[in-house]
């Protein structure tokens, strides 16, 4: 076979090639793909966060504006999701959970008979007062990190009040609620604050 019959095959060969690149560019040409904007899928009844990284629920209030207005019937009804656990009734024993009978101002870690974890052990010589009871139902893993405790806590701020006041009545001797800060104490201690702070120097850097 002599050089022009390979020179045949081989711009045979260049030809097809060039011709299934113009199809593959031609198709591309026709068939453009399209990304969505927002990649994935939408799951309905989830909110996103604000663009500006703002909170998307309103901040918790002290925990005395909600203790002042506490529904003591409702916190009975949420105790029962904790009951499989504890028992509050008068002379009620230990469960997995100590008794918790006469815990509003009661010792923490100080129960007879409850084998307490390291992280409350070391708690000992504190109250149970209405700061550290919505402390610790809030979130317990936050409030004593290594406790034994598997509840995750209560996030709704009205339903945890509710909680610690039916608790508060299954006492001899309940506690007096708190009563509600005023609206604008807390502006009032910023502005104070904001007064009080000296004046930063501009030379400074």
């Amino acid at each position: 076979m002599d050089s022009f019959e390979w020179n045949k095959i081989f711009g045979g060969l260049l030809a097809g090639l060039v011709a299934l690149l113009g199809v593959s560019i031609a198709s591309d040409m026709m068939f453009t793909r399209h990304l969505p904007e927002k990649p994935g899928y939408e799951v309905a009844g989830v909110e996103e966060a604000p663009a500006d990284g703002g909170a998307a629920v309103e901040a918790e209030k002290p925990a005395a504006f909600y203790l002042a207005s506490a529904d003591v019937a409702k916190g009975e009804a949420v105790f029962k999701k904790c009951s499989a656990c504890h028992n509050a009734a008068a002379g009620g024993g230990n469960g997995t959970g100590p008794a918790l009978h006469g815990v509003v101002g009661r010792g923490i870690a100080s129960h007879p008979g409850f084998n307490y974890s390291d992280a409350l052990g070391g708690m000992k010589g504190k109250n149970w007062d209405f700061e550290s009871l919505w402390g610790w139902l809030k979130s317990p893993k936050a409030y004593a990190a290594g406790n034994k405790m598997s509840f995750a806590g209560i996030s709704k701020p009205e339903d945890r009040a509710a909680v610690i006041a039916w608790l508060n009545t299954q006492s001899a001797s309940p506690l007096p609620l708190p009563a509600a800060p005023a609206e604008d104490a807390a502006p009032a201690a910023e502005a104070a604050e904001a007064e009080a702070a000296p004046a930063a120097d501009p030379a400074a850097k």
